[in-house]
């Protein structure tokens, strides 16, 4: 299962993501929420989830600046950012900050769970990849090792 940290300052979403997404049904599992950036990101680092769902507005830390930190530090992460803004600015701030996914508010659960969906592909196609670097780079080591016992 993949993991997913959720930010959002707003208690009534942020309690309706986490109760009423069937996280599971979907192949992912929530690992950790918090009420603004600042909160977010030591938990973030802690429990290194495959998905950051963070609004866009928020005190102390908004999710602009935590994407550009996250990005920073887990490349790997994707990201969803979630807006009431239909602002071209901020949505050109969020590409710039690496954000893979950008929501306008109200998300439905089927918006949500393509979008889910989507990256949970993305994700998979990028271990797969891994996998095949590594195993290629093991033969090519391998194959090295033992043209030069042949050699010599």
């Amino acid at each position: 299962m993949l993991k997913v940290f959720l930010v959002e300052d707003e208690r009534v979403i942020r309690e309706g993501f986490r109760d009423k997404i069937p996280w599971e049904q979907y192949g992912f599992r929530l690992v950790g929420e918090a009420n603004d950036g600042e909160m977010a990101l030591p938990l973030i680092r802690k429990l290194k989830p495959d998905v950051l769902i963070t609004d866009i507005k928020m005190p102390f830390m908004d999710g602009l600046s935590l994407s550009e930190i996250v990005k920073e530090e887990f490349p790997k992460i994707k990201i969803i950012i979630i807006s009431g803004y239909d602002d071209f600015e901020y949505a050109r701030q969020a590409i710039t900050a690496g954000v893979d996914q950008y929501l306008l508010k109200p998300v439905t659960r089927m918006t949500l769970r393509n979008v889910l969906l989507e990256l949970k592909e993305k994700i998979e196609q990028d271990m797969e990849q891994k996998d095949y670097q590594t195993r290629y780079r093991d033969e090519v080591r391998e194959f090295e090792q033992s043209s030069l016992r042949r050699f010599f």
